[in-house]
């Protein structure tokens, strides 16, 4: 394993998805001393979850530190979002020089809407899949996949799948052992399939 410290920018708006954030945290939280966490939202502070339960922005948009990987949750706070300009071109801004770009659920909603996900292969949450769709006509939308890695942008389905996604990345990073270290460190049981990006047995809520 490295030991380079790179930093993981998670961002944070109203009505956000509590577990889009919580899931992936715990996953790259366990790489003590390889990855430090940074909430940033548009200004420092509370930001309340989808589910009620508020994080805490460390810091806002303008003074975000370099950001080696960036995560969009996702949330039915990402429809407002979606129209937000000023976060849209942070998002260009920070994609530009970020090893890689990540989202979860309708995170990837997000990113299309920023213009991020052009030409590129992605998945979102099945059930509101049509937002990720209207906001990313450019894009290859993958309507049967659990996660999608294309090469610097890595978007996975609905909510728990940010957890194998995270995973996956950390394998990708650090290689597969270190990625079943942390998924043993936190007791969740990654099989074979969740390890298969290609696998979704929740696309038959497709919308």
């Amino acid at each position: 394993m490295s030991n380079q410290s790179r930093t993981l920018g998670i961002l944070l708006f109203p009505d956000f998805e509590l577990l889009d954030v919580c899931g992936p945290a715990e996953m790259f939280g366990k790489l003590e001393g390889q990855i430090q966490l940074v909430m940033v939202a548009e200004q420092v502070g509370a930001v309340a979850s989808r589910q009620g339960p508020k994080m805490q922005a460390d810091c806002s948009l303008a003074d975000a530190p370099p950001l080696d990987f960036l995560l969009a949750p996702g949330g039915l706070g990402v429809d407002i979002q979606c129209e937000n300009a000023p976060l849209l071109e942070w998002l260009r801004e920070r994609a530009a020089t970020a090893e890689i770009v990540m989202s979860v659920c309708t995170g990837s909603a997000l990113l299309a809407a920023a213009g991020l996900l052009d030409g590129r292969r992605a998945t979102s949450n099945k059930r509101r899949f049509h937002l990720a769709v209207s906001h990313g006509p450019l894009v290859n939308w993958v309507k049967k996949a659990r996660f999608v890695d294309d090469g610097n942008r890595v978007t996975s389905s609905g909510v728990s799948a940010g957890i194998d996604m995270a995973l996956h990345v950390i394998g990708r990073l650090y290689g597969q052992q270190a990625a079943q270290q942390v998924a043993d460190a936190a007791e969740y049981p990654w099989s074979d399939a969740q390890r298969n990006g290609d696998l979704d047995p929740f696309s038959r809520f497709l919308s």
